[in-house]
């Protein structure tokens, strides 16, 4: 569909008859002990992306896109998980330029804000996103007890990702469902991935 925003990820833009649109924010929930960053890493490469980091340093950040052997961008990078985490963000996202990836990583750390406040900062990044025609990934960690305000990033979200990750015997295996997209139709079945070097699809067959 013209008009819509790359993930950077071929194949998923063909399930989302291609891609996000523009404005929208995106939540990507996935358990801490997986492959998830992949999303991001490749994300960078589609377009200017400021890269927000919650939990690591802005450095392990960048160690770790130098590593990628996928294709990544060169994201503005900004920790911003030290004192008042809420407001620093807000003052580097009010200067995102015109069609720009913002990615949060992970949201989990302004989740803990006081309700009212995590509020209107999501109504302030959809009605900043949407003026922009940007795009908005926030990486939300799953497994164990939820933020208090996750409800709130799931509502507000305009596109849902949930990476499934589990052990299956001697494999791991890796699905993404889109329960979630405003505005569009988003696939009816999980799709299969293989998470090495990069975001692929896992095209072997399963065998009841």
């Amino acid at each position: 569909m013209a008009g819509r925003l790359s993930t950077g990820i071929d194949i998923l833009d063909r399930q989302l008859d291609g891609g996000i649109p523009p404005g929208s924010i995106v939540l990507l929930a996935a358990d801490p002990a997986s492959q998830s960053e992949l999303f991001l890493y490749e994300l960078t490469g589609v377009r200017s992306t400021l890269y927000l980091t919650t939990i690591r340093s802005d450095q392990a950040v960048r160690d770790a896109l130098d590593r990628a052997t996928g294709p990544v961008g060169d994201p503005a990078l900004r920790d911003v998980g030290g004192n008042a985490p809420l407001d620093t963000a807000n003052r580097f996202i009010r200067d995102l330029p015109e069609g720009a990836n913002l990615i949060i990583d992970a949201v989990d750390v302004l989740e803990e804000t006081e309700p009212a406040r995590y509020r209107q900062f999501l109504n302030e990044l959809q009605t900043h996103m949407v003026n922009t025609g940007g795009l908005a990934v926030v990486h939300g960690m799953k497994g164990g007890q939820e933020p208090d305000n996750r409800g709130f990033t799931k509502h507000m979200a305009d596109v849902v990702f949930d990476l499934r990750t589990r052990v299956d015997g001697s494999e791991i295996e890796n699905r993404l469902a889109v329960p979630k997209f405003r505005g569009g139709r988003p696939p009816e079945e999980t799709i299969k991935l293989r998470l090495g070097d990069r975001v692929t699809v896992d095209t072997s067959r399963d065998i009841a």
